[in-house]
């Protein structure tokens, strides 16, 4: 499952480092060396127009120091290196370094779309001992964006409700999630989309874990609930399809094992008789 890999270091402030392992973004896209998909070297970095007062401490890994960045330009990348979205990773390299890619990325989109006030406009500068950037103008202050997403496998009986998303690009059975609205709790965000998108009635949920998800900012945060009453009637705006999935049923794909979602549903998957 996608996570920060064991052994890393958070950083709020920049460690003295002569050769930092730096995530430069340009977009969604992470600056790589075609050839064995790592990251660049100082020189390539200074190619694409980065200065190191632009990079964000992001910790220590491996006994080493990283940052994260984001290219202002669109200026390409020098000859064997290329900008690779994060996705195409997942099996590719090392499912650690994904992680921290993801961390990275956060960071660097943040900083990205906060160079200004979101108040009055003044050009933001970082705040001291938290990460943060704070406007010397009016004080507004603006931390990394995490926008928090319910997850929920229903049970009812031996089988399971899975759903396929009407706007996903990935033709998969997973199952429901949303977003929380201001002033939801989790709890209340499950009650309010399982009715809003399959029209059914849950009781007895029951935290699984959650996992970080950074396209681009996302914070999944997985339950499983009990079926209690009602009759599938799917929102098509939402959902393309929904059904119970039970132990003589075949067993539809699923999401990939680098998201909670693949292990919420294999933890509860019904088993054949």
């Amino acid at each position: 499952m996608l996570q920060t890999p064991p052994g890393f270091s958070p950083l709020l402030t920049a460690a003295d480092s002569a050769e930092p392992l730096t995530f430069l973004f340009h977009r969604e896209r992470l600056l790589l060396r075609e050839s064995d998909l790592s990251l660049p070297a100082a020189e390539v970095l200074a190619a694409a127009g980065l200065l190191p007062t632009e990079a964000h401490p992001l910790g220590m890994w491996q006994e080493r120091y990283c940052q994260a960045a984001c290219a202002q330009h669109d200026t390409p990348p020098a000859p064997g290196y290329a900008y690779v979205g994060l996705r195409s990773l997942f099996g590719n390299v090392d499912d650690g370094f994904v992680g921290l890619a993801g961390r990275a990325f956060q960071i660097a989109e943040w900083a990205r779309t906060h160079r200004f006030c979101g108040a009055c406009g003044t050009p933001m500068a970082r705040a001291a001992g938290e990460r943060a950037f704070k406007c010397p103008s009016c004080g507004h202050t603006a931390y990394p964006r995490i926008s928090p997403a319910m997850m929920v496998l229903i049970r009812k009986g031996d089988s399971v409700l899975l759903a396929m998303h009407a706007q996903s690009p990935y033709k998969r059975y997973t199952a429901l999630a949303g977003f929380l609205e201001a002033g939801e709790s989790v709890e209340e965000a499950i009650h309010r989309e399982v009715e809003e998108e399959v029209g059914l009635k849950v009781h007895n949920l029951k935290y699984f874990g959650s996992q970080s998800w950074p396209f681009p900012h996302s914070l999944m945060i997985a339950f499983t609930a009990e079926y209690l009453s009602g009759e599938i009637r799917v929102d098509t705006n939402e959902i393309a399809e929904a059904r119970w999935f039970g132990p003589d049923d075949e067993f539809p794909s699923i999401p990939p094992g680098v998201s909670i979602a693949s292990e919420l549903i294999r933890a509860h998957r019904p088993e054949r008789r």
